[in-house]
């Protein structure tokens, strides 16, 4: 198995930094740059930093990413902790004219599987995304696009 994991800044550039470290470790494990997987989990990644600042952002306190990809090749998986129990993710259907909210709809879209548990060290909770990598094909759930493409 292989793991790469990092502790980062609850500010929209430890999100940045974040998202381009995932993507510079989907490369050295041989899944290039414009590939889908790589292009799949950095899409995810974002969105999980993203709501980590956003919604799980407690002063002094920083998010931890990980990121795992199993012996055999068939899937990836991403972690963020936040230090925010309290307030739990939940996929919800933005409006049309909504700036935000969609976040977790891509999550959904793009992964095989999501969820939330409790952080296993400390307070908070970790929200996670599973990947499936398909050889020849792309990552993630082929029968569930988007609910807000046409």
């Amino acid at each position: 198995m292989r793991e790469f994991a990092m502790r980062f800044t609850s500010t929209p550039r430890g999100a940045r930094l974040a998202r381009r470290l995932v993507s510079h470790r989907l490369d050295d494990w041989g899944h290039a740059y414009a590939s889908p997987v790589n292009e799949t989990m950095t899409l995810v990644a974002a969105e999980l930093a993203a709501n980590a600042i956003r919604h799980g952002h407690v002063p002094g306190r920083d998010f931890h990413l990980r990121l795992t990809e199993d012996g055999g090749g068939g899937g990836l998986r991403i972690e963020v902790a936040d230090t925010r129990a309290e307030r739990l993710p939940a996929r919800r259907t933005p409006g049309p004219d909504g700036e935000s909210g969609r976040g977790l709809v891509l999550v959904e879209a793009l992964a095989d599987d999501w969820g939330v548990v409790p952080r296993a060290v400390g307070p908070g909770k970790t929200v996670w995304a599973w990947v499936r990598v398909r050889p020849g094909g792309p990552p993630g759930p082929q029968s569930r696009p988007p609910d807000f493409l046409p």
